[in-house]
């Protein structure tokens, strides 16, 4: 079977096979699959996964997989997997624990720290990988609830905190921005679908993603691409934008400033529901385009292609992704690439369809009107830089210094579940002294990461065979109005826990309750995977038992339809809001985006260094696979253009000192003609847990290192810069004309 563009791993001769039905949960897409599970094999009661293929019948995925979802199994049966709880003992060592023992051990610790230190004390982290779960992170928001802890924090924060805060500052319009599926025209800001899959503003999605951009471009949908590296989605672009990393505010300010010179806008539209256009135009008037191009270092002609491309449209959308929302001035970017989608009008009226079914969550309006503006950062307070919470969780950037910094509410306990902070969080060098600070660290991993080895206790979860579950993240973003959902695939055999169980298990000792919009889970005996479901998603607009019995079903007559705006509806988009318009002024006195790094010269720091997603891995999980290892190789290789090798003297696979104003790394050099000049290209969440990287061509480098959680946060949401970095390269072989 031929499935996505690669052979599908398959069963041998000879076995007793039975093809189950379930999505895939490696990354968000939710691939469907079709799994094969060798049932006579004595070792395996629950049944053992030996293929996984593509459904070909789906009628949005068409058969569609990544090389990332054929790898589950081995991800299930591999040797290294962890199977049974861990516990750290005096010497250092792990030994193997029943999950109950270390259930009641951590709960006593954790009585013991909220009685004394209170419930600010103890905090949560979900990670990516918790995400890949529907009822990790609602279960996990609950139990803080449960004993009143405002310590609930998520990888949300640490990447793409924008994506929550510049919608609420600019408002919102209830119907949202035009779809992919009938757009006319895409502009796409450092974000790469053909090799992961996110929900970009009216973007497209990850699910068979070549298939699909072939056909859109057959239909006559023009695609702009801003990046700095001509990524896979770069090469269906009309306009590509090679800009200059840490340039998107300049780029999109410009952009604005020539269709609003131009009278290129949505008139009509503006008038109705702008409130403070003028102050927008006024803004961007010193972004002249001969500027912008200079700065940005693109062709002033491809920038007014690019401009009036966009704005003739008439229906598309620009969005951004995880490159520009780890750059400076990320939150100022956001609000200027919806202001863009604004300003022209880019929004879904009266009687339009829209294009995801949100089947998962409650029936809510959709009206052609605004939401009215309002601060989003409101939440509790943090005790560092004057920042807030927002929607329900505490930023990141915060957390290490949460722990170390001595006073009250210091956080002395941290249950990590499915991520790995030693080499994701921002600043590697604060986050280990943190790590190894605390009180308790308990993580929720399937193999001893970077962090699990400085943890008290590990805890071995199910895998996603071995669950049920539905896709509540695409559920918001799928392209057609669809369901899905997968029973249990497998039976786990070992003394594993889905991620609520944990959460469970622990209040039940603790004596707290895990309320869901459902209401409690029961504390008087174990629910099922379900029975969790049902009550974190109630009231969802589609029953979930129609929704169980509909896999990978489209529902084109339960399309949402665009109502008519309120008669009294006066609400309007704030476009040029005080504080953001100041810091578009500041960023005009930047000679580049670099300026946020204190310390930094163009001299002693030449390159930029920019995140980057692979196609064989999600951030830190897959080197530990076979297929995965080979494709992608066994380190973050610091891509680089050829040109700049030849002038620093380096070859493919050198060895090189990577140096920030913050800290240094090692990298290992490779090619890479599709990075412009003067960029370094790598991915982030790999390397170990030491701070010399002895083992960078075994497990990589994170690039966490080379930030501060002081300097270059954004000051709405306390993001902290961790793309377009400025940096110095040497080889590793010669030191002396490294930075030190």
């Amino acid at each position: 079977m031929h499935v996505g563009g690669n052979e599908a791993s398959g069963p041998g001769e000879g076995m007793k096979i039975e093809t189950r039905r379930s999505f895939c949960r490696v990354c968000h897409a939710s691939c469907p699959i079709d799994v094969d599970v060798q049932v006579d094999d004595l070792a395996f009661p629950g049944g053992k996964v030996v293929g996984i293929h593509g459904v070909a019948e789906d009628p949005i995925f068409e058969g569609f997989t990544c090389i990332k979802g054929r790898q589950l199994p081995e991800q299930m049966h591999q040797a290294s997997r962890l199977r049974t709880a861990l516990r750290r003992s005096a010497d250092g060592h792990f030994e193997a624990v029943g999950s109950s023992e270390a259930f009641d051990e951590i709960a006593a610790r954790l009585r013991t720290i909220i009685d004394t230190r209170g419930p600010r004390a103890v905090a949560s982290y979900t990670g990516t990988g918790g995400y890949q779960n529907s009822v990790a992170v609602p279960t996990a928001r609950a139990w803080h609830q449960g004993f009143k802890s405002p310590s609930f924090y998520t990888s949300v924060t640490i990447d793409q905190p924008a994506k929550t805060t510049a919608p609420f500052r600019m408002g919102m319009w209830e119907a949202g921005f035009h779809n992919f599926s009938d757009a006319n025209v895409l502009m796409a800001i450092g974000y790469n679908p053909m090799v992961s899959s996110y929900g970009a503003v009216g973007g497209l999605q990850g699910t068979n993603p070549f298939t699909v951009m072939r056909r859109a471009k057959k239909n006559g949908m023009k695609l702009i691409v801003v990046d700095p590296r001509r990524t896979e989605l770069a090469t269906f672009a009309d306009v590509f934008l090679q800009v200059r990393p840490g340039e998107d505010p300049t780029l999109l300010a410009g952009l604005i400033a020539i269709v609003m010179r131009e009278g290129l806008i949505d008139h009509e539209f503006c008038e109705r529901w702008v409130g403070d256009l003028a102050s927008l135009e006024r803004s961007v008037a010193a972004y002249t385009p001969t500027y912008v191009a200079e700065r940005c270092d693109v062709a002033l002609e491809d920038l007014f292609t690019a401009a009036r491309m966009f704005a003739s449209g008439p229906r598309g959308t620009v969005g951004t992704g995880t490159g520009p929302n780890m750059a400076p001035h990320s939150s100022l970017t956001e609000h200027l690439a919806l202001a863009l989608n604004v300003i022209c009008g880019r929004v879904n009226r009266e009687g339009d369809k829209l294009e995801s079914g949100m089947f998962l969550y409650p029936e809510t309006p959709r009206r052609a009107q605004v939401i009215a503006p309002r601060l989003p950062v409101t939440g509790h307070p943090a005790r560092m830089r004057g920042l807030r919470g927002y929607r329900g969780e505490m930023p990141t950037a915060t957390l290490a210094e949460e722990i170390l910094e001595p006073g009250d509410g210091r956080i002395r306990a941290l249950i990590v579940s499915g991520g790995n902070p030693a080499v994701a969080w921002p600043d590697q060098e604060l986050t280990l002294r943190a790590l190894k600070d605390l009180e308790l660290l308990v993580v929720l991993d399937h193999r001893m990461t970077a962090s699990a080895e400085l943890a008290h206790y590990v805890i071995a979860p199910k895998l996603s065979l071995e669950r049920a579950d539905i896709p509540h993240l695409m559920d918001r973003w799928f392209r057609e109005p669809y369901t899905n959902y997968t029973p249990v695939t497998v039976a786990a055999n070992d003394d594993v826990h889905n991620e609520w169980e944990v959460f469970w298990e622990l209040s039940r000792r603790l004596g707290y309750d895990i309320a869901l919009p459902g209401g409690n889970i029961p504390m008087d005996r174990k629910p099922t995977d379900d029975e969790v479901i049902d009550l974190a998603y109630a009231n969802s607009r589609m029953p979930l038992g129609q929704v169980r019995a509909n896999l990978g079903v489209v529902h084109p007559e339960l399309a949402m339809v665009v109502q008519p705006a309120d008669a009294g509806a006066t609400a309007k988009f704030t476009v040029a809001p005080d504080d953001l318009m100041n810091e578009l002024a500041e960023v005009r006195q930047e000679t580049s985006g670099a300026d946020v790094f204190p310390g930094f010269t163009p001299e002693a720091f030449p390159f930029r260094l920019v995140s980057r997603r692979l196609k064989a891995m999600l951030n830190s999980l897959g080197s530990e696979l076979t297929a995965l290892r080979k494709s992608a190789g066994t380190t973050n290789h610091a891509h680089m253009n050829p040109a700049d090798m030849d002038d620093l003297g380096l070859h493919d696979d050198d060895l090189v000192v990577i140096t920030s104003p913050r800290s240094s790394i090692t990298g290992v050099v490779a090619g890479a003609k599709d990075v412009r000049r003067g960029v370094i290209s790598m991915a982030h969440s790999w390397g170990g847990g030491s701070l010399t990287d002895e083992k960078v061509r075994d497990i990589g480098t994170p690039t966490s290192r080379l930030v501060s959680t002081v300097d270059g946060h954004d000051p709405v949401n306390g993001m902290v810069v961790q793309s377009a970095i400025p940096v110095h390269i040497a080889r590793a072989d010669n030191l002396a004309g490294a930075l030190t």
